[in-house]
């Protein structure tokens, strides 16, 4: 009998025990989650953002991104074309999530070097397919158009060429004004490669060269302000340059006006900056939250509103800047995707010695 509740006595307090042991068991599980949530909370996702685009547009994306998600952004501005051989040379060892460009060939480029991932179909989806790399790896946020921009009382509307062939035409030597050097020359010179071929693309360099002579310059501002100067009659530029100059000094220092190649003319290119994701990031879901919300209808109010006079191309947002309409410009019909990468451009240009 003793024997007996001495045993019983011995089973309450190991249960007793065991209850006493779960129980502590229970709040170390607990507050090590606690702990762990409040770890988590305090470190929110930060991406690192190569930027060849406008800092002003893009800080302000990146402030609405935040304030949308959480999700912090790093920037580092920079040339597009320095970026891409960094990436490069960084390998999977770079700190870059997302490379965001004014124009699609140092997109293409990575793309060819098979370092981009696929973009979500839902976001590609917010932007027409001719505006996004043919093989889902970025896609285009926004807009430029190329445009002539003359000095009336130099030349008459009448007497610019049609056609960006034209521009070759000896009758505009030491008229024309070019910038060979600027990302979004290349473009153009990528669409009169796809539309005519090497030898007449050569030619036609050749041709533009002798035309600029004293007049090729280092970017698109100078020309801008040369023009508007009187210094020289015409120029290739992109229609946000000449919409930004008139809204910094003024329409009535603005003594320029701007005008389009012939409807569909391969000069008349449509240049779209765009967004692609590493292959070599580790935060892959948010740099896709980011791309998603460059083409949502939040991020291109912002480009909308933007002085940097870019056009929305995504979720129907529509420019608020006093600038032709988007769906009123009538751009060649070549995607932007079979422009391809700026390699054979840059080839071209330097053959020409204008590189």
């Amino acid at each position: 009998m003793q024997r007996n509740q001495a045993q019983t006595g011995l089973t309450r307090f190991g249960a007793r025990a065991f209850v006493i042991c779960s129980l502590f068991t229970l709040i170390s599980t607990a507050t090590t989650a606690v702990g762990s949530s409040t770890a988590g909370a305090s470190q929110p996702v930060t991406i690192t953002l190569y930027n060849g685009q406008h800092v002003q547009t893009t800080e302000a994306l990146v402030a609405g991104f935040t304030k949308q998600t959480g999700i912090k952004v790093a920037v580092r501005s920079g040339e597009e074309n320095t970026f891409d051989d960094q990436i490069i040379a960084e390998g999977k060892r770079s700190p870059a999530d997302i490379l965001f460009t004014e124009d699609s060939p140092s997109l293409e480029y990575l793309q060819q070097k098979g370092l981009l991932a696929k973009v979500d179909a839902s976001t590609l989806a917010k932007v027409p397919s001719r505006y996004n790399s043919l093989k889902h790896d970025w896609v285009g946020v926004s807009a430029r158009v190329s445009v002539l921009v003359y000095n009336p009382s130099l030349m008459k509307r009448s007497q610019l060429p049609t056609s960006v062939l034209q521009l070759a035409n000896p009758r505009y030597r030491g008229k024309l004004a070019i910038a060979p050097g600027e990302v979004d020359f290349q473009p153009l010179v990528g669409s009169v490669l796809e539309s005519y071929g090497k030898a007449a693309t050569l030619k036609w360099l050749e041709g533009i060269k002798a035309n600029a002579g004293s007049h090729v310059y280092p970017n698109n501002e100078t020309i801008d302000n040369e023009v508007n100067r009187g210094t020289v009659a015409f120029g290739v530029i992109n229609q946000y340059y000449w919409y930004r100059m008139r809204a910094q000094i003024g329409a009535a220092k603005v003594h320029s006006l701007i005008t389009y190649f012939a409807p569909r003319d391969p000069g008349y290119v449509v240049n779209v900056s765009g967004a692609g994701i590493l292959k070599s990031s580790k935060h892959q879901a948010a740099a896709q939250k980011f791309l998603a919300y460059l083409v949502s209808k939040a991020g291109q109010e912002v480009i909308a509103h933007s002085i940097s006079f870019e056009y929305p191309i995504a979720s129907g947002v529509k420019t608020a800047q006093p600038e032709t309409p988007f769906n009123d410009l009538k751009p060649n019909a070549i995607s932007v995707g079979k422009i391809g990468s700026d390699t054979q451009v840059i080839a071209l240009l330097r053959e020409a010695q204008l590189l």
